[in-house]
């Protein structure tokens, strides 16, 4: 999208076993028009409460720790839907076997038509990512070593990665993803030199948090794309669980944005149905 088109417009929901059904939200979403529909991960929460939450509030909500797996959930979503993108939103990759996360998403592009987006972060729960073997200091490194590794899996018909964290020997795998060299990675976090050099090496665009100062740091991450020979046109900026207004669209439009993804309550379907038909207007 180039700037000053019009912005697309998704939802995201936080899914529990205890809401609506996520795989109905997205069919309906779909059937309203919304071009994508994201989904977070959480692949649990130890119950030490070291971290703090990332709302500010003291207690930790309970949807955080009712997460299902966004891809098998964005699967079955796939599978009733021709049209609307789906997505992570975000996917804590660092968690995850490179090449296991590689084949499924690849098969998860595969089978949805090539239209998954890979939302990811670097994650904020220290407890969550040790479970997993990784250190909190270490979780840029270890997301940007996955990320490579799998996109060499996915573009190369052999395949290999040597790095710190991640090694891979020379391989083959299959599916590859239709969406070449990688299906868009969008990286979430808070603007900076560090996030903006990783968005401009591996990824197609940015998650950002909050909307202050957001027209500065477009800038200064299409000059990080721009200095690394990359087209910064082609740059996606994707805020994501926004509560939305039409002043707050035409100023997102207005620096570049090129897709809100708008928050869904965690309620009840008739609930969520409710929200998505009063969301139709900024369509």
């Amino acid at each position: 999208m180039r700037f000053g088109e019009q912005v697309k417009i998704g939802v995201t929901i936080h899914a529990t076993d205890t809401g609506a059904d996520p795989v109905e939200v997205g069919v309906e979403a779909e059937a309203r028009g919304f071009h994508s529909y994201y989904l977070p991960e959480h692949t649990h929460i130890p119950v030490s409460r070291e971290t703090p939450a990332p709302t500010g509030d003291v207690e930790l909500a309970e949807e955080y720790k009712r997460t299902p797996d966004p891809y098998v959930v964005l699967a079955a979503v796939a599978s009733r839907t021709s049209e609307i993108r789906i997505g992570t939103g975000v996917g804590l990759v660092a968690q995850h076997d490179p090449i296991v996360l590689a084949k499924t998403i690849a098969t998860l592009d595969r089978l949805s038509g090539g239209r998954f987006d890979a939302g990811i972060g670097y994650g904020w729960n220290r407890e969550e990512m040790a479970d997993h073997g990784v250190l909190y200091g270490q979780r840029r490194a270890v997301v940007r070593e996955t990320m490579l590794a799998m996109e060499a899996l996915w573009r190369n018909d052999v395949a290999s990665y040597e790095g710190e964290h991640v090694r891979l020997s020379p391989s083959w795998a299959w599916p590859k993803p239709i969406q070449q060299p990688r299906p868009p990675v969008l990286i979430g976090g808070g603007a900076g030199p560090k996030l903006f050099a990783a968005i401009a090496e591996f990824a197609d665009g940015w998650i950002p948090i909050g909307g202050a100062g957001l027209a500065d740091a477009v800038a200064s991450l299409r000059a990080a794309v721009r200095d690394v020979g990359r087209d910064p046109e082609s740059l996606r900026v994707v805020p994501f669980g926004t509560l939305p207004d039409a002043g707050k669209l035409d100023y997102y439009r207005s620096v570049g944005v090129t897709e809100v993804v708008l928050r869904l309550p965690h309620a009840d379907m008739a609930t969520v149905l409710k929200t998505l038909d009063e969301y139709t207007r900024f369509l």
